[in-house]
């Protein structure tokens, strides 16, 4: 009889089947990276990992699986299911965060966060994975000393403009001790996007022209200054 000759017959052989999954199979990603990070791989199951922050003195551990995405045969054949072990998972994790970032070259300058094959907890990573962590933590320091030339050079070419400023910028300002010599870093609740009336570019505030077409966009500050203009 042809498949889907009864009602529910064709769901049934296109049903997806798992394997065990080999309890042994771990790997552990590790983070000195100050921030969250969400990782959500739509095409595996599980696909979604998360790493709380970390730092040098308590890094953040996650414990990974293996995981699998299916392929399609046809009607007549289940799902079958394509493994992707642990080492896989880890190193996708970590590459598909860091890869892209401004200042991350994937090499000796980008976030401190790195894999490990095997399940580890933090006590026993310190101790077994010392040399791992001070790499990480040197490529860390040279990935916030990047960030810290991209904000500068990004501040001089936008007038001022916070919106040129990531989080990771001020969290390298913060990490290096640089927060209070850094003008992009003078509190942000005054640099909050200001928009001028007559072009809609971002304005920075303290600032009564705007940089795009030399409108006065505040009369008021303009004329406390002094600030005169030839018609």
């Amino acid at each position: 009889m042809p498949v889907g000759g009864f009602p529910g017959m064709q769901s049934q052989m296109t049903r997806t089947l798992r394997a065990p999954v080999n309890p042994m199979d771990k790997s552990t990603v590790v983070s000195i990276f100050p921030k969250e990070i969400h990782e959500t791989k739509n095409t595996i199951s599980p696909g979604k990992f998360h790493i709380d922050k970390g730092s040098w003195d308590k890094p953040a551990i996650l414990v990974v699986g293996p995981s699998s995405w299916w392929k399609f045969i046809d009607d007549e054949q289940p799902i079958l299911e394509i493994p992707c072990g642990s080492t896989q998972i880890a190193n996708s994790i970590v590459n598909d965060y860091c890869n892209g970032l401004v200042g991350c070259n994937m090499t000796n300058s980008m976030p401190g966060v790195f894999w490990i094959p095997g399940e580890f907890d933090v006590v026993t990573l310190k101790l077994k994975h010392q040399k791992e962590l001070e790499a990480a933590k040197a490529k860390q320091d040279r990935f916030w000393t990047a960030l810290i030339r991209f904000a500068d050079t990004f501040w001089a070419r936008t007038n001022g403009s916070p919106l040129c400023i990531s989080d990771e910028m001020r969290i390298a300002a913060r990490e290096l001790g640089l927060a209070e010599q850094k003008d992009w870093m003078k509190d942000f609740s005054m640099l909050e996007k200001l928009n001028c009336k007559a072009c809609g570019s971002p304005v920075k505030p303290g600032y009564p022209v705007c940089a795009n077409c030399h409108a006065v966009v505040d009369v008021e500050l303009a004329t406390k200054l002094g600030i005169k203009f030839s018609v």
